[in-house]
């Protein structure tokens, strides 16, 4: 068992190896007496930098010897075997993420307030969170030795911001001399040693768009299937972005980007076999435009970058109408089939012992890009069940500018539509609040939030909570 995540940055000069934060009882690291403080330096005899070193330098071996260093600076060396397969059961300290020397015109930081979480204003440039979590990195900055780190520890695939391959426009959106911003050899070499990659380009209108834009889509392809796929989003302004080269993204730019990139996904449809270029949901709401089917994403490669993310959620809520139909169906057919003697007397239920069951009656808090569809699936859900669930559009005001999407609402946000709440119960987006820590964005705490609103607050995923509620819209008092 492992576990890794990301933090800030610190100032602090950073130790060699990797220090374990947890020892699982009855493991084989606590029969080695292995202690959560402990740091791993060494693996049979090679250095550790952090835990994707140690995964790498204990995967598949059986013989091992450990070089480890106690808090208190004793330092001692523990020579073991381990069954195939055996589990350390050992945990580590989060990684330390690599910062970003860039100066993009778009940076999503540089639209931050200043009172925001200090880790949104983090840049990370990190090859590690890339494979980890499909953190982007522009490959402007990274390292021989990361390089070879990468190709060694087929650390696959890498999620790569290219923007633009036109070398004097990538160089412009990234505020690099033109040097810097040519990463041809580095591709080349990635791909060259089977390292897949996932491109992505952030469209600003005016400046990677149009031909540019045609070229970048057209010169990855020509890669495929190493670059297996190019996420195609918008630029998103908050009012805190004052930069006068950016310009907003419009439904007509977005309706016109549309018509753009259909023709070269028909293209690569034909030549590639799959679609290959994908644009962010954003386009096609903003467009106007109908989402494309469940088949035009295939795997949704790119789904964290919100791309596909709706169709994703729109076949999984077609999903779960078709089942709680069927629930209701069967609950309802063995009822009728109950087989009981016409002498039988069907006794009474006590009153105090029936449980009380009341319609689901609540709100459901969504951002404004959102809410539109949602709400058509939550009519369709009430239809069904009888609930009486409603949806509540939520400006965001913390950012303001092109931002409405749900995961960047603000405690402050939620609290400006308390008056809106209908029902007994708020249900919000479990991804507002911080993974490791209950707070939002703004830095609101989450109990500050419960305590301030008129209605209980459920941080719970919109499938798993109408299905823990029998998915009959009823929950049990």
């Amino acid at each position: 068992m492992y576990e890794f995540a990301v933090t800030p940055a610190v100032t602090q000069l950073r130790r060699p190896g990797v220090i374990i934060t947890e020892v699982t009882p009855g493991s084989l690291g606590e029969e080695l007496e292995l202690r959560p403080s402990d740091r791993i330096v060494r693996v049979n005899g090679r250095p550790v930098r952090d835990y994707l070193d140690f995964r790498f330098q204990t995967a598949g071996e059986s013989e091992l010897v450990f070089q480890v260093k106690r808090a208190g600076g004793e330092s001692y060396e523990v020579e073991f075997d381990r069954e195939e397969g055996e589990d350390l059961g050992l945990m580590f300290e989060q990684i330390v993420p690599r910062q970003c020397a860039n100066e993009c015109l778009f940076c999503f930081c540089k639209g931050n307030p200043d009172d925001a979480r200090p880790s949104l204003f983090v840049r990370d440039e990190d090859i590690r969170l890339s494979f980890l979590y499909g953190n982007y990195t522009t490959l402007s900055s990274i390292t021989p030795d990361e390089m070879n780190r990468v190709i060694e520890q087929r650390l696959s695939p890498q999620y790569v911001s290219v923007h633009a391959t036109d070398l004097k426009t990538r160089a412009y959106m990234l505020g690099v001399d033109e040097i810097r911003a040519d990463i041809s050899d580095k591709l080349r070499r990635l791909l060259d040693n089977d390292i897949e990659i996932h491109a992505q380009v952030v469209l600003c209108p005016e400046i990677n768009d149009g031909a540019i834009l045609e070229k970048t889509l057209r010169d990855l392809a020509a890669h495929h299937p190493k670059v297996v796929s190019t996420a195609v989003v918008p630029v998103a302004l908050t009012r805190y972005n004052t930069d006068e080269r950016l310009t907003r993204v419009t439904p007509e730019f977005c309706r016109r980007t549309i018509k753009q990139v259909e023709k070269l996904q028909r293209e690569f449809r034909k030549g590639l076999g799959v679609t290959f270029a994908f644009l962010g949901d954003e386009i096609y709401i903003k467009a106007g435009v109908e989402i494309p089917t469940r088949r035009h994403y295939g795997n949704y490669p790119q789904i964290e970058d919100g791309v596909g993310m709706i169709r994703s959620f729109l076949s999984s809520f077609e999903r779960l109408l078709r089942d709680v139909e069927a629930g209701r169906r069967s609950r309802t057919e063995t009822a009728a089939n109950v087989r009981t003697h016409p002498a039988a007397i069907k006794p009474q239920a006590d009153p105090i012992e029936t449980p009380q069951v009341r319609k689901l009656n609540g709100t459901i808090i969504t951002g404004e890009m959102f809410a539109p569809i949602l709400g058509e699936q939550i009519a369709r859900f009430n239809a069904l069940t009888g609930a009486g669930l409603t949806v509540l559009a939520v400006p965001n005001t913390y950012f303001g500018g092109d931002v409405a999407v749900a995961g960047l609402l603000s405690g402050q946000d939620l609290l400006n539509v308390k008056d809106k709440i209908t029902g007994d119960f708020a249900l919000i987006p479990p991804h507002i609040i911080k993974s490791d820590e209950p707070v939002l964005i703004d830095g609101m705490q989450f109990d500050d939030l419960k305590a301030r609103f008129p209605v209980p607050i459920i941080a719970e995923d919109i499938f798993e909570f109408l299905r823990r509620n029998d998915g009959e819209g009823r929950v049990s008092a």
